[in-house]
């Protein structure tokens, strides 16, 4: 029982690797069999991480975290298997083994090499778990890149017409960023002789009289702080580098879609809270002007984009440019308020990532389901061009009724967690950057355009009678998809305290 107890986050980390391993071992003709086991591998870290959420515990010491394990793994550079959540990194723990079985289960229509696609699935959730889990800055490195390649060979092989294309741009824009964030890592180990990020995020900031080839400290910094900056900042993705996202979204498969928007984003949200903030404090701070500034950009450059769009699914892609701007603005905030001593300040600070993370869930939960729902339609029309469609809602009313409500989650509908955590973003935000959130406001105006106008072209008006016997209406199977998405936005748009309550606990510890 020990082992089990003892080693929570181990195994719900490397479950979908013995799922993976157990998928191999099973005929590539036996597709049910593939499929539930699949399935059954990606059930239990869920289960586990609901009974992680039951028993957590926060603690006031915003550097001890829960669940911790550590045993000795590369002790010839100081690197060492370290594992620990807290309530920042339980949320996304929680949304990433939530989506997983979801988007297994929306990929009904693969049928070419399934065997392979599920194994790709099983790493692609451990490389992401990896991430959010990893208190040690090489094994945290090794798990982000982990979560890259599996999703490439999604897009390549199970990808769209221009899969080749847009499986390249992905992979040369991350990898290029991750070139810059390992050599980050090895510059802060080879000065600091750890890789352990609680040791680092107490001794980092301070450090002042070591050097590297040479190069001052200050120096060395600075190109670690960059280095991260743009890794991250490729991730999320913020504008201007943003432009591998649309065709990444819009050629992978239905499944990758919604993973690739409802975790993957968030690794580089993740690394901007859990990596840039702590280690580098006055970088942040001084920067952070222009990080909101770019925050806004994202925001309303993703809104003007995404309504000017004619295909459905990369109308949604645009919109995770949208939705995660806020995100990164809520992230400028703490970067801007920092160790201030203001009380003022350092709650706007707290509401604002309290909101920040609370979007990257919402976002999470919106952009799964309305990319589910599109490949539910283009499965069956085999077009994503909006005006093919019109007046759908006549012959698809169940479909219909589920695309308006998550639309409207996506929208920030108050009663629904796209507002709860728009609003908390915004009212961090704007004590602290008045004139940048107000201009983001543009955005908020826009994503009612490009909202608005994809249920007009999909659902309103005159019935376009060439769909008429060739739709049908959404399946119970895909319902049991979509369903539980809905009822957590409802049920966080009603009731957030249950999260934010667990964000919250970490973040007083910080401010």
């Amino acid at each position: 029982m020990d082992i089990f107890a003892n080693h929570l986050l181990s195994w719900i980390l490397f479950f979908p690797v013995l799922g993976a391993a157990a998928l191999a071992l099973i005929s590539s003709r036996a597709d049910k069999a593939l499929r539930w086991t699949a399935i059954a591998a990606s059930v239990v870290p869920l289960a586990i991480t609901i009974y992680l959420w039951a028993v957590y515990q926060p603690s006031a010491n915003a550097l001890q975290f829960a669940f911790q394990e550590q045993a000795d793994w590369f002790p010839a550079i100081h690197s060492s298997y370290h594992l620990g959540v807290d309530g920042i990194s339980l949320v996304l723990v929680l949304l990433t083994t939530l989506l997983t079985p979801l988007a297994l289960l929306a990929s009904h229509s693969i049928k070419d090499h399934l065997k392979a696609y599920l194994i790709l699935f099983m790493l692609l959730e451990t490389g992401m778990l990896g991430v959010f889990v990893s208190l040690d800055l090489l094994l945290f490195f090794v798990f982000w890149e982990v979560g890259l390649i599996p999703m490439y060979f999604l897009i390549n092989q199970w990808g769209g017409e221009k899969r080749n294309y847009a499986s390249l741009k992905f992979i040369l824009f991350t990898m290029g960023g991750s070139l810059g964030l390992l050599l980050a890592i090895q510059m802060i180990g080879a000065v600091t002789g750890t890789f352990d990020l609680v040791t680092l995020i107490q001794t980092w900031p301070a450090l002042k009289q070591a050097s590297l080839f040479g190069l001052p400290s200050e120096t060395v910094k600075a190109i670690a702080f960059w280095a991260f900056v743009i890794a991250f900042a490729i991730k999320v993705p913020i504008w201007p580098f943003h432009t591998w996202l649309p065709d990444a979204h819009t050629e992978a498969p239905t499944a990758g879609s919604m993973i690739l928007a409802g975790v993957l984003l968030k690794l580089g949200a993740y690394g901007f809270i859990r990596l840039v903030l702590p280690l580098f404090p006055a970088e942040s701070n001084h920067y952070a002007i222009w990080l909101a500034v770019l925050a806004a950009a994202s925001i309303v450059f993703g809104a003007f984009a995404s309504a000017g769009q004619k295909d459905f699914k990369r109308l949604v892609a645009y919109s995770s440019i949208n939705h995660m701007g806020f995100v990164i603005l809520g992230v400028a905030v703490a970067a801007r308020v920092g160790a201030s001593q203001s009380l003022a300040a350092s709650q706007d600070a707290a509401i604002a990532i309290d909101g920040a993370v609370l979007q990257m869930f919402s976002h999470g939960l919106s952009a799964a389901g309305m990319f589910f729902l599109v490949g539910v339609l283009y499965d069956q029309a085999h077009t994503r061009l909006l005006d093919r469609f019109g007046g759908l809602y006549a012959i698809l009313p169940v479909y219909g009724s589920i695309l308006m409500f998550t639309s409207m989650a996506s929208l920030g509908l108050p009663g629904l967690s796209g507002f709860i955590s728009e609003f908390m973003v915004v009212r961090g935000a704007w004590p602290e950057f008045t004139l940048i959130t107000a201009v983001s406001m543009l955005g908020l105006l826009f994503t009612g355009v490009y909202v608005l106008k994809a249920l007009k072209l999909v659902l309103q008006g005159p019935l376009n009678t060439s769909w008429k016997d060739h739709l049908r209406d959404i399946k119970a199977r895909e319902i049991a998809v979509i369903a539980p998405l809905m009822i957590l936005s409802l049920v966080i748009g009603f009731w957030p305290s249950w999260i934010v309550q667990v964000i919250n606990q970490t973040v007083l510890a910080w401010f």
